[in-house]
């Protein structure tokens, strides 16, 4: 792993685009927005860096106090199966699961439980709405999900109903063996994505999505190409975003594919790990 002044010498060229994961990486472990990462974000947008969200939440799930801060434009939501203008909530690009796809999802996990994203709406089973800890669901994140996701009786047949809309399809796991079991079984599935951020989720989106894919169009977009460009990670699905930017972060509580795929490892999201590299970032400009 590099020291910070290496990295420097190695960045030649000034960031001009900064993608943050949010959970666990952005934000603090009781899912939180520390003020001092609030101001390190907001510094960099007064400097004319384009400061993008890229997180695994469905769009109406980001936080509010994220969402809220000046100079924030883009947000790439849903593993990078969707990006929206942050102002109006409006969709620049998607990519919807094919049927084909979400009746395979379906046949290879029938019998577990699920969460469905469509247009940036998250939904899950009425009985984990009623009780997220007694499948899994960290006591961090109780709040998030009785009040980011609407409950369904019958998610399958929801599904089925939805079969042309779905952004993605969430496999809830229970335990690290469950997920492990579950794990193999995605390797019967053909023409999607597949990826984790947490160790009780198994993340299915469209081939075409992937933080690293979304952030490249983005990039393209914006004609920034990716040596102005650091990314900021915790997760699996975060691996190919930090490998994409020239500059890839993670988090020092970040899994090991995350770690493995970064230039530079930054203290911890309880430590404040993003606004203090932000800072080095913007000081060495």
């Amino acid at each position: 792993m590099l020291l910070w002044v290496t990295v420097i010498k190695l960045m030649n060229k000034k960031i001009k685009l900064i993608a943050l994961d949010l959970d666990d990486t952005t934000l603090r472990s009781d899912a939180s927005l520390a003020p001092e990462t609030a101001e390190a974000i907001a510094h960099a947008a007064s400097k004319g860096i384009e400061v993008v969200i890229a997180s695994g939440r469905a769009f109406k799930s980001l936080p509010k106090a994220v969402l809220a801060l000046d100079g924030l434009r883009y947000a790439i939501s849903s593993n990078g199966a969707a990006l929206e203008n942050i102002a109006d909530g409006t969709r620049l690009m998607s990519f919807t699961l094919k049927p084909q796809s979400v009746q395979e999802i379906l046949g290879v996990f029938a019998g577990e439980r699920f969460e469905a994203f469509i247009d940036g709406q998250p939904y899950c089973d009425g009985d984990y709405h009623a009780d997220p800890l007694r499948f899994g669901c960290s006591p961090a994140y109780l709040d998030y999900v009785k009040t980011t996701r609407l409950p369904v009786d019958d998610m399958p047949e929801f599904i089925r109903q939805h079969i042309d809309e779905l952004d993605s399809i969430d496999v809830l796991c229970r335990t690290t063996e469950h997920k492990n079991e579950l794990w193999e079984r995605t390797k019967r599935l053909q023409g999607v994505y597949v990826t984790s951020s947490s160790p009780r989720l198994i993340e299915i989106s469209d081939s075409r999505a992937g933080k690293g894919a979304a952030l490249k169009r983005l990039a393209q977009m914006l004609s920034v190409a990716p040596e102005h460009i650091a990314a900021f990670g915790n997760g699996d699905n975060d691996a190919d975003m930090l490998s994409f930017a020239g500059l890839g972060i993670a988090v020092a509580n970040a899994s090991e594919k995350c770690l493995a795929a970064a230039d530079y490892i930054c203290p911890k999201n309880d430590e404040h790990g993003v606004a203090q590299t932000i800072e080095k970032l913007l000081t060495s400009h």
